[in-house]
């Protein structure tokens, strides 16, 4: 009877050992969205947008987002304590979308979790903030995303490492090279925040892998699309060239291409010359 209760005790203790840890509501007059600013893009960063309608300073030491649209990552150290504000971003990372094999999948709910302190406290507590559903950010995110993974599966789309400058421009190789099934075509290569892509030629679609194909390429043609110093001063997304293709005569779906690092390098210095902001 005395190993039957101890056992029982024992039990008990290892269930309330796992159980999550107790959750509060978010402190009055405050709530949170979503937002991303341009450079955030390119590297997988959402902006948790923290509003605070009370008198009452908040202090966050760490901040999550969890949905299931989004592999969850470990919570990212914030050190911010937030005033009365209409709003106040917190850059956080987010995981990689949770794509099916077929088809795009609709946004699900998600919240953020905090560890926080309001005025006097003197403990963090553990916050969950509701996101108000569907949000328009993570629905975009969630389908741009998904749908450059369906592409991804059939095929893969790359910039040839080599690039040559001829006259003003640098002339590059865009490949597409089988990974899955199906055919696959690219309709278009769209420009940048600082690079003019065009096709060299007039092939419609540009790019066509048929089936049974297993590679096909196509020639393409850079020129800078500004030349005023500050642009280059903030590059962020200089590289980030939209791809458009399909599979199966299906929906036309955009995938990010961008050239090899070394050669954005390149790219740089040649933008660089022809504007007239570097000599040759």
């Amino acid at each position: 009877m005395v190993l039957l209760v101890l056992a029982g005790l024992v039990s008990g203790c290892g269930g309330s050992a796992l159980a999550p840890p107790p959750t509060d509501a978010p402190p009055a007059g405050l709530s949170v969205s979503f937002g991303q600013w341009r450079s955030d893009e390119p590297a997988h960063v959402l902006q948790v947008a923290v509003r605070n309608t009370s008198a009452t300073p908040v202090y966050f030491a760490d901040v999550q987002v969890v949905t299931p649209s989004f592999a969850t990552l470990a919570p990212q150290k914030a050190g911010i304590t937030i005033p009365r504000t209409d709003r106040m971003d917190i850059p956080t990372p987010y995981g990689k979308a949770v794509c099916p094999s077929e088809g795009l999948p609709e946004v699900r709910p998600a919240t953020v979790v905090a560890h926080l302190r309001a005025g006097s406290e003197q403990k963090l507590r553990r916050v969950v903030f509701k996101v108000p559903h569907p949000d328009p950010l993570l629905t975009r995110l969630v389908r741009d995303e998904c749908a450059e993974h369906l592409i991804k599966q059939a095929a893969e789309i790359s910039f040839d490492p080599e690039w040559r400058r001829e006259g003003e421009a640098m002339r590059g190789t865009l490949i597409l090279t089988r990974r899955g099934t199906g055919a696959v075509a690219v309709h278009s290569v769209g420009g940048t925040t600082h690079y003019i892509a065009t096709p060299v030629g007039d092939g419609s679609p540009l790019l066509e892998l048929g089936a049974r194909e297993r590679e096909a390429r196509a020639p393409i043609e850079l020129t800078p699309g500004r030349c005023d110093p500050h642009a280059f001063a903030e590059a962020k997304k200089a590289f980030q060239f939209p791809v458009r293709a399909s599979v199966d005569g299906g929906e036309q779906r955009v995938v990010i291409v961008a050239p090899a690092r070394p050669e954005q390098e390149r790219l740089i210095d040649y933008a660089l010359q022809v504007c007239g902001l570097k000599p040759a």
